[in-house]
């Protein structure tokens, strides 16, 4: 299994295409379906554009949303301002978590854990310790050993997911899902109805 890191440049060439493939307009559905056990303040992992984010926000959380480029921070302000929504959008590494100086009583990851390399991984959860309140939970979206082929970042599994979150955490739950599809990018095929995905709602201890 390959566990590279997912290069800087690819993140870059598709927003610039403007079909990135995580890029719809919307949340992703079981962030949506997981709204009721979300209670405090969110700080969303790797926003992209700012979907999950805004949904939240929309509905009354105090909610802040990094990413490590420019370019979907500055649209995410965008959709903020138009719609008239509140959110603390900043461009930041989610490998220098502890740098932001806060804990959030929820933490998002859509789509984000799952680009790491192993190495990256250590200090990556690390860091989500460092932020997340005790008892605070991670909802965490990652892509599935499940789907078939090679295309796109890498498949994780959950022993993985509990490798990963063997100290200090305490996973709750891990259910299959489907991660949406921007219907512009046309680069690969996936299984049909959508990326198949592991849906986790891991408790900070």
């Amino acid at each position: 299994m390959n566990d590279k890191a997912v290069p800087r440049e690819i993140f870059e060439k598709h927003y610039a295409s403007g079909s990135a493939p995580w890029d719809i307009p919307g949340p992703q559905q079981p962030f949506v379906d997981a709204f009721d056990q979300i209670v405090g303040t969110v700080l969303d992992v790797g926003c992209g554009t700012g979907e999950n984010a805004l949904f939240f926000a929309e509905r009354g959380h105090i909610v802040t949303g990094i990413d490590f480029l420019e370019a979907p921070i500055q649209l995410a302000r965008q959709k903020a301002q138009d719609r008239d929504v509140t959110v603390d959008f900043r461009v930041h590494d989610a490998l220098q978590l502890a740098d932001l100086g806060q804990a959030f009583d929820n933490l998002l990851d859509c789509g984000l854990f799952h680009t790491f390399s192993d190495e990256q991984r250590i200090p990556y959860v690390g860091g989500l310790g460092e932020v997340t309140r005790s008892g605070g939970k991670l909802f965490l979206m990652c892509f599935s050993d499940r789907e078939p082929g090679e295309e796109g970042p890498r498949r994780v599994s959950q022993h993985e997911i509990g490798d990963a979150f063997s100290q200090g955490w305490e996973i709750e739950s891990i259910a299959e899902q489907r991660f949406a599809i921007n219907p512009d990018f046309t680069e690969a095929d996936f299984s049909g109805g959508g990326r198949i995905a592991w849906f986790c709602v891991i408790r900070r201890q």
